[in-house]
Parts: C-alpha cells; sequence; structure tokens
C-alpha cells in the first residue's frame, strides 16, 4: 500500500484523500520513513530552510493557550518584558546574518500588537532590511489587514501564524480567540502580500486524526512553511503533567505531514531537545528544514550544530 500510494504522488500529481492519510497511522515506520524521503526528493530536492526568531516581547499575554507559558492566565518562571528597543533586537538579526542564516523573524507575546509598537517594529525591520543580508519574518498575533501591509512595506516578506491543532480539538486548548481567528489572521496575511508559515504543536492531547486535519487545513491553504512543535510541559500550564511524545510518534507524524504536503519545508521548531537525537532522525522522515538557535522560552540548538548535521546529512543551504 505505502508503495502504491507513494508511487501515486511521486508520478501522478496525485494528492491523498484523508482516508489514505489515516491508514498510514499504522504501517511500519521505517518503511514509511523512507517513502517520506522519496517524497521529499521529488519534490525539494536537497533544498534545506532555516530560520532563526527573537523573543521581541514576553509574557503577560491576555490568551488562555493551555500549553504556553507566556499567558497571565498561568504562572510560569519566563522572564517577563515589554517589546524589545531596536538596537537588541537589530544585534540579533545581524548576528543571525552574519552566520549566514536564512530567515530571521521578531516573534512577539499577545493577542496583538498595538499600532504603536506595530510602528516600532517596522522601524527596525527597515534598519535591518538596509543593513543585514537576511529575510525578514514576523510573528505578532491576530494581526489587521493595515498592520500587516505595514509589516509588508517594511521589508517583511513572511508571516507566521500558527494553527496549533484541529479545528476539532482547538477548543480544548483555548478559549480566548478562535481556529476561524487564525484563518482569517492567514488570508489577510495572504491579502498583504505576505507569504505564511503556519504549523502545530503536537502532544497536547490530539489523536492522530486531529493532526492530520490540521495539515489537510495547510494543504488547502497552500501554506509551504509548516513548523512542526513538541510540547514541553511548562510547570505552571494546565498541560504541565502531559506526556511526552516518544520519539517514534513524532518521526511517523512528520513522515504522515510529508504525504500530504509533498512540496513544503517541513520545519522542526521547538521541543527538538526533548530527543536525544535532537530531532535529526527527522530529516530523515521528511523534514527539511528547521528554528535554529533558542525558542521563545526554551532552549534550542545551536546555529554551527545546525549547519554541521544538514551539510552531513547531504542538504544544501
Amino acid at each position: 500500500m505505502l508503495k502504491e500510494l507513494s508511487n501515486k504522488i511521486l508520478n501522478e500529481n496525485y494528492h491523498i484523500t484523508k482516508q489514505e492519510a489515516i491508514s498510514l497511522i499504522d504501517t511500519d515506520l521505517k518503511e514509511l520513513s523512507l517513502y517520506a524521503e522519496k517524497i521529499k526528493q521529488k519534490f525539494c530536492g536537497n533544498k534545506f530552510d532555516m530560520c532563526s526568531i527573537v523573543s521581541g516581547k514576553s509574557g503577560k499575554c491576555s490568551e488562555n493557550c493551555k500549553f504556553c507559558a507566556q499567558s497571565s492566565h498561568y504562572k510560569t518562571s519566563i522572564k517577563e518584558y515589554p517589546l524589545l528597543d531596536s538596537p537588541n533586537i537589530f544585534k540579533e538579526a545581524k548576528h543571525n546574518a552574519d552566520k549566514k542564516v536564512k530567515r530571521f523573524s521578531i516573534v512577539t507575546s499577545g493577542k496583538k500588537l498595538s499600532d504603536t509598537e506595530i510602528d516600532s517594529v517596522c522601524q527596525t525591520y527597515k534598519d535591518i532590511k538596509n543593513k543585514c543580508d537576511i529575510l525578514l519574518c514576523a510573528s505578532m498575533g491576530l494581526l489587521s489587514y493595515e498592520q500587516l501591509v505595514k509589516l509588508k512595506q517594511a521589508g517583511v516578506t513572511r508571516y507566521h501564524c500558527n494553527l496549533e491543532t484541529s479545528r476539532r480539538f482547538f477548543p480544548s486548548i483555548c478559549s480566548t480567540h478562535t481556529y476561524d481567528d487564525k484563518i482569517n489572521t492567514i488570508n489577510l496575511a495572504k491579502k498583504a502580500g505576505l507569504e505564511i508559515c503556519s504549523g502545530g504543536i503536537f502532544g497536547l492531547g490530539e489523536t492522530f486524526e486531529d493532526r492530520i486535519d490540521m495539515f489537510f487545513d495547510i494543504y488547502n491553504l497552500g501554506i509551504k512553511s509548516v513548523p512542526v512543535n513538541v510540547l514541553n510541559p511548562i510547570k505552571g500550564t494546565p498541560f504541565e503533567n502531559n506526556k511526552i511524545l516518544s520519539q517514534e510518534e513524532i518521526n511517523r507524524t512528520v513522515a504522515i505531514a510529508r504525504f500530504i504536503l509533498p512540496d513544503a519545508f517541513i520545519r522542526l521548531a521547538g521541543g527538538r531537545l526533548l530527543f536525544k537525537d535532537k530531532g535529526v532522525s527527522m530529516f530523515s522522515s521528511g523534514a527539511n528544514a528547521t528554528i535554529t538557535g533558542d525558542m521563545l522560552t526554551t532552549s534550542g540548538t545551536s546555529i554551527d550544530e545546525d549547519f554541521d548535521t544538514i551539510k552531513k546529512l547531504g542538504f544544501e543551504k
């Protein structure tokens, strides 16, 4: 079945059905990963996309996402600070540009930035664009169309807004905004001329079918950059006692994502350090992108280490 299905994807421009994707859940993982790699090679070659982020504003978020340490609804030990000033953000951007990281994003806590904050980050983006050789991304919540246009005009080329999980399961993780709020922001960003980055967090209590449903929504939205986060349970959040996913389960999730999203950059993000191999085996199960360096409230891998890894695996920068 795996061989027949992958051959249809490889040779007939075929897109699998939800039921076919569900059938992949119980297949042999080694064989599934092998065919996921063939699909990746066919549609993406050896291309690899590496980006980095800076936490531009931390904590005191009005939203109640149950996985998030930055929510004001929970008591966690993270650092809280307002929007960073331009010199501090520029320093991070230049460091990443000098290291030859391809993309750089400012990520901020909160439901959305104010117009004053948007004007401030836009000036920062303009400075980075004029002085650094790096593509610019943003992740700033449920912005308005006018705010997204300002980001585009300041040099931002891609906007990040995770769906997080499936439409069915979303109310179980957040009640202060909706799945449709997410999709509306994605569509507004597309209207503003921005590329989209959107994925999810796994290990929230969702089913494999929820993950598959989310990947199909991402496919239907035409999204080509798809972050894969693994929940790192944070003390003080409602999910602090969630069981961490096994390496095998997240590898299977990545491989199934490749069958649904043959030409996307499937991007390892938060949670890589939960695994002994720091997620390297996922790059042999269909993944071909990563966020390098530290995440928002957890540690990540070093830029030099990631470049060394992708070189050993035969990827191109």
